[in-house]
């Protein structure tokens, strides 16, 4: 009987999957190779310039003309360092505070004002005093990173602690939990899906800022690179950079997507996201 059940409760999640995920992946190859069409026929049929927009085979020609070059992969190894950086600085920080504030209702009402005045600031708006205050280096960056990529996932937290259920809390509390033993088995996993999603949410957001400052600020990566191309009217080069970041930023979203799933596996969204 039992292996009925494992047979039944197992074949049906492999044999739809399976299909759905065939589907997806062949819908996003057609997709990409719709846009790459759509670009080539743009400029060979006069609508813009090949001169600003040169054709997708010879960006793509491009590419990997940079990626036999090891200049390039130093330039994305200091994209990806200033992106990281960032992202773990943002979001050690984000978590304390967030579980502080949130765990503690005096603090959450007297900072909320605070909060909603800080968080919609744009961190490119920080730009002039990051320069001040660094001049063209890595810190310059990191301070916009930080600034813009903590409130992704520092709002989150505070969602998380605040999902934590009050009968669970009064439950946890009755049988003599310690604070410490109720932040591990009732706050952290409650809240675990939210740091998840503004991880995700600020990684991307980390590695928008941190080609932004290169852009701005001149601090080398990709950025710079682009800057350096289009002052030298090389536009193919701008475009295969361009292209370069978006892939990054792909590779970004689907690493995290992947230790989401991986890390909230026992979570209901997840196992639902699987069986469907």
């Amino acid at each position: 009987m039992e292996s009925a059940l494992a047979v039944t409760g197992t074949a049906p999640v492999r044999t739809r999957r399976s299909p759905r995920s065939a589907r997806k992946v062949l819908l996003g190859a057609l997709g990409l190779v719709g846009f790459l069409v759509t670009w080539q026929l743009i400029p060979a049929l006069g609508v813009v310039s090949p001169r600003f927009l040169p054709y997708a085979t010879d960006v793509l020609g491009q590419i990997l003309t940079e990626v036999r070059d090891l200049e390039f992969w130093r330039n994305v190894g200091r994209t990806l360092t200033a992106w990281g950086l960032g992202l773990l600085i943002a979001t050690l920080l984000a978590v304390v505070a967030g579980a502080l504030i949130g765990l503690v209702p005096f603090l959450r009402r007297a900072t909320h004002t605070t909060v909603e005045f800080l968080r919609p600031i744009p961190s490119v708006a920080l730009i002039p005093l990051a320069i001040l205050v660094f001049g063209l280096q890595l810190q310059a960056a990191l301070l916009i990173i930080v600034y813009a990529t903590f409130w992704q996932v520092f709002v989150q937290v505070l969602y998380g602690v605040a999902d934590v259920d009050s009968v669970a809390r009064d439950t946890a509390k009755s049988f003599g939990l310690s604070r410490a033993e109720r932040f591990r088995y009732l706050v952290l996993p409650t809240a675990l899906p939210y740091i998840m999603t503004g991880l995700r949410l600020g990684a991307a957001v980390a590695l928008i800022l941190a080609i932004t400052a290169e852009l701005v600020i001149g601090i080398p990566g990709i950025g710079r690179e682009i800057v350096f191309a289009q002052t030298a009217g090389d536009w193919t080069t701008v475009y295969a950079y361009v292209m370069v970041a978006g892939l990054l930023g792909l590779a970004v979203n689907l690493i995290f997507r992947f230790i989401e799933r991986h890390a909230l596996s026992w979570h209901q969204s997840v196992r639902g996201e699987e069986i469907l």
